[in-house]
């Protein structure tokens, strides 16, 4: 049977984390909010009244009866099954250490354009949005790049991949962060090539990959946009030389 993977319709978001792993192993999957019952199908598992541990929010995956919530555990899960983990268990519980690390900068991503509360609108909130966005430029991205690079070239089986000797879903994760700040802040990522070349490489090596390839040039891989987690508002991105 094919992975049930629910999400917003017409967001990437976190849900484009768990997109990159399936799409990178050929696995077949139904996007459920897009494809197959919609949106009413997604709300009437998360409100179900039957289901004993309904998720709280998407992303998640629903595999036969069992429905997997957030994306690192959903790619802890993937992982093994897609040929996408560390053949090594301990280091399977390092590279989720890692996606978690990857979980709390897309949060801080989030927090740049609604920094008072998820509840009001970006315009009301955009001067402490500026300050929390220049924040996040100044000190946060090089404070999270800098120690992926570092962890990256210290990698003893070289730098195509961040943990083992294979691509992870890791990779493919840190590949999709990383796009993510560059639509949201092109200014502020402008010496990203030259600050994070092992990162660089990496991310072109995702990006060479056959299925990823041919995803990218899909329609099925949507674009950013600023109903998403990463956003451009030109008055939040500033170069940070």
């Amino acid at each position: 049977m094919p992975y049930e993977l629910y999400y917003w319709d017409g967001l990437p978001g976190r849900g484009e984390f768990v997109r990159l792993a399936l799409e990178d192993a050929g696995a077949a999957y139904i996007d459920m909010a897009r494809e197959a019952g919609g949106m009413p199908a997604m709300m009437a598992l998360m409100g179900s009244r039957t289901e004993l541990q309904p998720p709280f929010a998407p992303p998640f995956l629903k595999d036969g009866d069992l429905i997997i919530p957030h994306v690192a555990n959903i790619l802890l899960y993937l992982g093994p099954k897609l040929g996408l983990a560390p053949a090594d268990e301990g280091q399977r519980f390092v590279a989720h250490g890692l996606q978690l690390t990857i979980t709390d900068m897309v949060a801080e991503v989030h927090d740049t354009h609604h920094p008072l509360s998820t509840d009001l609108y970006y315009e009301d909130q955009k001067e402490a949005a500026k300050v929390r966005a220049s924040a996040f430029i100044r000190n946060r991205i090089p404070k999270f790049l800098g120690y992926f690079e570092r962890v990256l070239k210290r990698n003893p089986h070289g730098a195509g991949q961040i943990v083992g000797d294979r691509i992870t879903t890791l990779d493919l994760s840190l590949f999709q962060l990383i796009e993510g700040l560059h639509y949201a802040f092109p200014r502020a990522m402008a010496p990203f090539a030259e600050r994070y070349p092992a990162l660089r490489a990496l991310c072109q090596t995702v990006r060479e990959r056959p299925n990823i390839a041919r995803y990218l040039a899909s329609e099925r891989r949507m674009p950013f946009n600023e109903t998403c987690v990463f956003r451009h508002y030109p008055e939040l991105d500033e170069d940070p030389r």
